[in-house]
Formats: C-alpha cells, sequence, structure tokens
C-alpha cells in the first residue's frame, strides 16, 4: 500500500468533497462515493425524505441493510431484521425532529 495521500475530489448529492486517499484506493473510493451518491438520490427524489442529514442517515441504514443481508445470522428472519431496521429509522426520525424542534 501507497503511504502518500492526495487529495481526490468527490460529488455527493452536488457537494464536493475534498477526501485525501493513498493512490492505489483511489479508485475504490470513487466507486464508493458515486455509488453513495445513487442511494442518496434514489432517496431524495423518492421525495418521502427531505433534507440532506436525514437522506445521508436512509442511505446508510440501506447500505448497512445490504451488507448485513449479505451475512445474516442464522435464525434471524428477513421480516425480524427489516422490521428492526424501521425501528432505528423511527428513532432517527424522531431524534432529527426533534434537534430541529431545538433549533426553531
Amino acid at each position: 500500500m501507497t503511504d502518500k495521500a492526495e487529495g481526490v475530489t468527490i460529488h455527493i448529492l452536488d457537494k464536493e468533497y475534498m477526501i485525501a486517499c493513498a493512490e492505489d484506493e483511489r479508485h475504490d473510493l470513487l466507486r464508493s462515493a458515486d455509488y453513495l451518491d445513487k442511494k442518496m438520490r434514489e432517496i431524495r427524489d423518492s421525495g418521502k425524505i427531505i433534507g440532506s442529514d436525514r437522506i445521508a442517515i436512509m442511505a446508510a441504514l440501506n447500505i448497512a441493510h445490504e451488507l448485513l443481508s449479505q451475512n445474516e445470522p442464522q435464525g434471524e428472519s428477513s421480516q425480524d431484521f427489516n422490521s428492526r431496521l424501521r425501528n432505528i429509522q423511527d428513532k432517527i426520525d424522531r431524534a432529527l425532529f426533534e434537534s430541529r424542534q431545538m433549533e426553531i
């Protein structure tokens, strides 16, 4: 692995971010950023969730769900897992709503 990190510009939801990245990891970083951007755009375009913070959290949860579904533990059904995920999403929505109310 290369020790020298260089700046790589990625774009997520029309925002630009400069990320330090080793040259040999650049391709994976760009693929990851493109994947995240795609997931966040899908969520935003659905119109169900508003606000970049919420969109980012939902995208992260969906990506985590995809990853964990590939390695689903024995004994836990997909329906149970989806129910737990929905509960987590509801808690996040409530917390974000409450924090937004505190700002007002």
